[in-house]
């Protein structure tokens, strides 16, 4: 198993008196050695305000994880987010995650927040119901005025398939265009030379899997496209 750590403290104050970072570092590696684990990357982020989008360090160690195949782990839950959407999104990105402190719950933390989320969404349904069926004994006409026209456009759903790989392979790529960069400045960029890089760094393919000429070169593509 492959960790990459995060830790976060909330000031400059506790940066430079490294409070708290060395509880949750005793936290992580804890962990590792119960788990015979291996620490392969460590991010420090110092920050002090609520939104995700403003911790840089964050990114990189989800982004360092999501090309490795490696487990992010935290110290505390709360350390990562308090974003209930932010964690759902990571469990629907796959990325693997970890919280020291709670270790074995982790997973059902997350189901239990995306059960509340969906039970939310099944009151707005239900609610969405009683207003159409409110509007319709009223008199007001309801339906789509398209008619066959949306059924035949609904039949194409498979397209929102193929799409939604096509964004995660993407994205993929987006993720590994830095490690490319660096490959090219050393000179690396055949396509063989670039498979055995990535491979040797860990990085894996959008399915999961080794490198080989042929997922280089569309890597490539995507990237000059």
């Amino acid at each position: 198993m492959q960790i990459v750590a995060y830790y976060r403290v909330s000031t400059q104050r506790q940066a430079r008196s490294g409070l708290g970072i060395e509880a949750q570092r005793e936290a992580v590696e804890r962990l590792a050695r119960e788990r015979g684990a291996r620490i392969v990357a460590t991010y420090t982020e110092t920050e002090s305000g609520k939104s995700d989008d403003n911790r840089p360090e964050l990114h990189k160690a989800l982004n360092r994880a999501r090309v490795t195949g490696a487990t992010l782990v935290i110290a505390k839950l709360d350390r990562l987010s308090r974003s209930v959407a932010f964690l759902g999104q990571l469990q629907e990105n796959g990325t693997k995650f970890i919280a020291a402190d709670m270790p074995d719950a982790n997973d059902l933390t997350v189901s239990i927040m995306a059960a509340i989320a969906r039970q939310e969404r099944q009151a707005i349904s239900r609610r969405t119901k009683e207003a159409l069926a409110a509007a319709k004994r009223r008199g007001t006409k309801l339906g789509n005025p398209n008619g066959a026209a949306a059924l035949r456009k609904a039949r194409k759903g498979n397209r929102a398939s193929i799409a939604a790989i096509k964004a995660r392979a993407d994205a993929h790529a987006e993720d590994l265009r830095p490690t490319m960069a660096a490959l090219a400045e050393e000179g690396i960029t055949s396509l063989g030379a670039v498979a055995d890089a990535l491979n040797e760094r860990g990085m894996l393919t959008p399915r999961g899997a080794r490198w080989h000429k042929s997922s280089v070169r569309n890597l490539m593509e995507r990237l000059d496209a």
